[in-house]
């Protein structure tokens, strides 16, 4: 049943390319390379890809499901599917997460953009003591930070005020395909330097004594980030889904789409990194201090190719974290459009507003500003741990249950096969996947978060 009235996505290529954008972002490009490098290379991806399709994929279907049964915003959705109202608490939980992960996740974009300036403009070209000292600067200065967020939350804002299809599917059909070329050239250009082939093995050829239960952990958390889960995204998008949208087929070609950019981002870093003989587990730091110099030396008797590798590796960096802010923008955007009877582009200022707030607190707490600390970690700290580590894990966990255990069946049953068209086959290996193995899975994770083993 579809609201009439209520916009929905106008293509299937639009289905797979916005949500697909949603789930692509910074935790490809940038979470998943030092992921990768810290928990030893190509074993911790074999057990990050079985994650995404065996645990990943159906937590995507179960919040398809719950948009697409209700086509309305995420608060509302929960509410209007169950009896209980408490349920309605996942989803304004989903809506709150994904505001102040915009914000914090703004400040992040805001460096993108700032080393994207700085490439174009060669900035970050000198020693590696220089780089280091330019990051610190610039991520601890009182102003900049803050300016380059806000910025980036306009830019999201003015794709998200258009509309569902002129401004984010249309966008989405743009920035997508731009991120792939550009993944790919960076791919070709670093697989082609000397001593790469040590980065392609590390990537390629699994050392299975290297698999631990943090590396497990570690990995099914990846997935889940990487998949945007709990952050009522996937509920919001498919609540904009068309009845002959294929749920299943859909959460499939995204989940691919994800683990092809995440991969891509690795063979771009580690051929480069192994090349000039850096330690593949430089961690968080890799992308802002390790890869400039990484860049320079790499490229040291081609600087025109260093350079453009710097550039094109900042201006991916930027669309995969816009693709990201789109989603969590539109998800607080149709709440207060919806929930406050107001016109689209009021609902868009309020979530601008609001996101604007938080990233500037997020990006001056870097600035070792005491009074925006908590027991000594910066705020944009304290919001990405909340989040992260207690609000995403709680509200994937929230979704799985409602949807395995309070939704009737006779609607999850509708939704998986478009009301009758397509076969169920799949549908009882879904449901038991749903209510049993992925709480336990989400559980473990939000448990091993807090020490518990």
């Amino acid at each position: 049943m579809e609201t009439t009235g209520r916009t929905n996505f106008g293509s299937r290529l639009g289905v797979v390319l916005a949500t697909a954008g949603s789930a692509v972002g910074l935790g490809n490009v940038w979470r998943f390379p030092y992921m990768v490098g810290n928990d030893g290379g190509a074993a911790f991806i074999v057990v990050y890809l079985c994650c995404v399709l065996f645990l990943g994929i159906p937590g995507m279907v179960a919040e398809f499901v719950v948009g697409r049964a209700s086509h309305t915003n995420a608060a509302r959705a929960y509410r209007s599917l169950s009896d209980h109202p408490l349920w309605g608490i996942t989803g304004y939980v989903g809506v709150i997460t994904s505001m102040i992960i915009l914000g914090f996740y703004a400040v992040v974009a805001g460096w993108c953009l700032q080393y994207l300036y700085a490439s174009l403009t060669e900035q970050l070209q000198g020693s590696k003591e220089y780089v280091v000292e330019y990051f610190t600067t610039f991520s601890t200065s009182l102003f900049r930070p803050a300016v380059a967020a806000v910025l980036f939350i306009l830019i999201t804002h003015h794709i998200v005020a258009i509309g569902v299809r002129g401004g984010i599917e249309r966008a989405s059909k743009l920035l997508m395909p731009m991120l792939f070329i550009i993944l790919i050239i960076l791919v070709v250009a670093s697989c082609l330097l000397p001593g790469a082939w040590g980065g392609i093995t590390f990537m390629l050829k699994p050392d299975f004594s290297r698999i631990t239960r943090g590396v497990l952990l570690d990995a099914l958390g990846q997935a889940f980030f990487s998949l945007s889960l709990g952050t009522a995204c996937l509920t919001t998008y498919a609540s904009y889904f068309k009845s002959n949208t294929q749920l299943s087929k859909s959460a499939v070609n995204i989940a691919l789409i994800d683990i092809l950019v995440a991969l891509l981002a690795g063979m771009v870093i580690f051929p480069a990194a192994f090349s000039v003989g850096v330690r593949p587990d430089a961690g968080p730091s890799l992308i802002f201090i390790t890869l400039p110099n990484v860049f320079q030396q790499a490229f040291v008797h081609l600087p025109i190719t260093g350079y453009c590798m710097s550039v094109l590796f900042y201006a991916l960096m930027a669309l995969a974290a816009l693709t990201s802010t789109i989603s969590m923008h539109e998800i607080g955007t149709v709440f207060f459009h919806e929930e406050l009877h107001i016109s689209r582009k009021a609902a868009a200022w309020v979530v601008t507003s609001v996101c604007s707030i938080i990233a500037i607190l997020s990006a001056l707490s870097m600035a070792h500003t005491e009074c925006l600390q908590l027991q000594g970690r910066p705020l944009m700290e304290c919001f990405d741990y909340v989040t992260a580590q207690v609000l995403m894990p709680l509200g994937s966990l929230a979704t799985c249950l409602f949807v395995g255990w309070v939704l009737p069946k006779r609607i999850v049953a509708h939704q998986l096969t478009n009301g009758g068209t397509l076969k169920a086959g799949f549908a009882f290996v879904f449901l038991f996947v749903v209510k049993y193995i992925c709480p336990i899975a989400i559980a473990a994770i939000f448990l091993h978060q807090f020490g518990v083993f």
